[in-house]
């Protein structure tokens, strides 16, 4: 069962930021949807994925997902 899970990425400031992360949690076993929003920083994520995979993707696009 899919479900849809909210979080606020720290220190993106443009385009290629939301690409870099888009493209990382895309790359996450069982993510279905990744949809990011600059303005608000807001990352959903849709499918199975861990909050620790997801911040282990973001990490690695070189942001922060907010405590």
């Amino acid at each position: 069962m899919s479900q849809t899970r909210e979080y606020t990425v720290l220190g993106m400031t443009c385009d290629h930021c939301v690409l870099s992360v888009t493209e990382e949690v895309s790359e996450i076993a069982g993510v279905q949807d990744v949809d990011v929003d600059l303005a608000t920083g807001r990352l959903a994520v849709t499918g199975q994925a861990s909050e620790q995979a997801v911040r282990d993707a973001v990490a690695e696009a070189g942001y922060e997902v907010a405590s």
